[in-house]
């Protein structure tokens, strides 16, 4: 024993026990994410951002119009349109370069897009929606491709680009930081805590580290627009002049669309009466505002005013598919030529000065009857036979328009001398439905001059002959 050591010496022997290792607290470092992962996803993506001059818009539109309209001319460069209003558009590209001649082109079609709005905008691209429209906001048109350089282009913006309330822009002011970049370099902790965490996600969707879905434009299905006259109208030329502009527009929103309207109503405004209403009826599909100039000439010509015009619209129809025709060679009339391509033209210019009562086409009816076999329509309209139509083994173009009874003799008909039956009885019984009900045998028959026609006997008594039509 050494010294300065004591000793039980009745204290049985005990072993030695080793020491207890102290247990680790085991730290799992974070997954490092794949930089080329995440640089292929946030690159899956490019955004054009366009920030529009409210100010700019023309006097006779407001402002949400105006960006609705540029959002509608947009459509023709992408389906994925986002609004974000009040003065701003997003549009999703990646997929639109190679059509339109890469950064370059979307730019300038873009711009001529808001020329034909009457606007002034600032185009930015970049690889997140908010980026887009943050550096468009800061009037920097960025075009940011690589989604490595996202961050450094970012950095040197202003935070007042991303809109934030003004009282956290002077907090934030107030420790130094004025730049998206000196933002992004505070803790993310820390900058919740104080700043808020909707700001915070801010952030993260401008440098894509978070989602940011955006809900998609979908253009009006009607063209409709209406427009306050600076002074009120009384003369038809005047009119014209004013629905001018409102014909422009409505040729471009058929244009975007490839597609015609069949139906136009033009409403006039008066103080103090109902508005005046006229409506044009196409033959075919149109969509030349300087055609639908003339006709609404036509129209309004035979419209009486009740006083004095301050407001006019345009409503159009549902559009329709428009087949653009290739012009003949030949002249309507000459050898080779056709007038079909000039009918559509003829019937409108007549509906427009007689009505539109006065022109119309003729379509089959689901109706064994021939009196009611056939029905009016609108010119150009196509409607296929149902199974119900009437399908006679032999039946003439012409059709009287009530059947005439003929004098009998011997109980043979006769009309303008003997007639003599030269085919076997068709039977039709049909209408006990509607109270017009028919039980008829039909016959053709041939008069002295070798003439057919067409007749029909009664088969309830007194069992009479009628003529009804006559072959050609």
């Amino acid at each position: 024993m050494r010294a300065g050591e004591s000793a039980d010496l009745f204290a049985p022997d005990v072993p030695e026990r080793p020491a207890r290792p102290v247990p680790r607290k085991t730290v799992t470092p974070p997954r490092p994410v794949a930089p080329a992962a995440a640089a292929q996803a946030l690159c899956a993506e490019l955004w054009l951002g366009v920030q529009v001059v409210v100010g700019e818009a023309p006097p006779a539109q407001e402002p949400s119009s105006a960006l609705t309209r540029l959002a509608t001319l947009a459509l023709r460069l992408t389906p994925r349109v986002a609004l974000a209003p009040p003065d701003g558009l997003l549009l999703e590209v990646r997929g639109s370069l190679h059509l339109f001649g890469a950064v370059e082109g979307l730019r300038r079609e873009m711009h001529a897009a808001c020329e034909q709005c009457g606007l002034r905008g600032t185009l930015a691209f970049a690889p997140t929606p908010l980026a887009a429209l943050t550096a468009a906001r800061a009037g920097q048109p960025l075009a940011v491709l690589d989604a490595a350089q996202l961050i450094g282009r970012l950095s040197p913006l202003p935070l007042t680009a991303l809109r934030w309330p003004p009282r956290l822009l002077e907090r934030l002011a107030c420790i130094g930081v004025r730049t998206i970049g000196q933002a992004l370099r505070l803790p993310r902790a820390g900058f919740a805590q104080r700043f808020g965490a909707a700001q915070r996600k801010d952030l993260d969707r401008l440098t894509g580290h978070a989602g940011d879905p955006r809900e998609r434009f979908e253009a009006r299905l009607r063209f409709r627009r209406r427009r306050e006259l600076p002074f009120e109208l009384d003369s038809r030329t005047a009119l014209l002049a004013a629905l001018g502009p409102l014909l422009a527009e409505l040729e471009q929103f058929l244009e975007a669309r490839q597609c015609g309207v069949l139906t136009l109503e033009c409403r006039l405004w008066h103080r103090g009466h109902r508005p005046s209403r006229s409506t044009l009826r196409l033959a075919a599909p149109l969509a030349d505002a300087r055609r639908l100039e003339e006709l609404l000439a036509e129209r309004l010509g035979a419209l009486s005013l009740p006083a004095p015009v301050h407001a006019c619209e345009l409503r159009s129809g549902l559009p329709v598919p428009r087949v653009a025709l290739s012009g003949g060679l030949w002249q309507p009339g000459e050898q080779g030529g056709s007038p079909q391509a000039g009918a559509p033209q003829l019937i409108e210019r007549l509906r427009a000065r007689l009505g539109s009562e006065a022109i119309h086409g003729l379509a089959c009816a689901q109706d064994h009857r021939p009196e009611a076999a056939w029905r009016a329509t609108e010119p150009g309209e196509r409607s296929g036979e149902g199974p119900g139509a009437c399908r006679c083994a032999a039946s003439p173009l012409w059709l009287l328009p009530s059947p005439r009874r003929l004098p009998e003799r011997g109980g043979l008909p006769r009309y303008r001398g003997g007639l003599r039956l030269a085919s076997e009885p068709e039977r039709i019984e049909t209408g006990w439905w509607d109270g017009a009900e028919v039980a008829r045998d039909y016959y053709i028959a041939l008069d002295s001059h070798g003439r057919r026609l067409w007749l029909f006997r009664e088969r309830s008594p007194p069992h009479r002959w009628f003529l009804h039509g006559v072959f050609g």
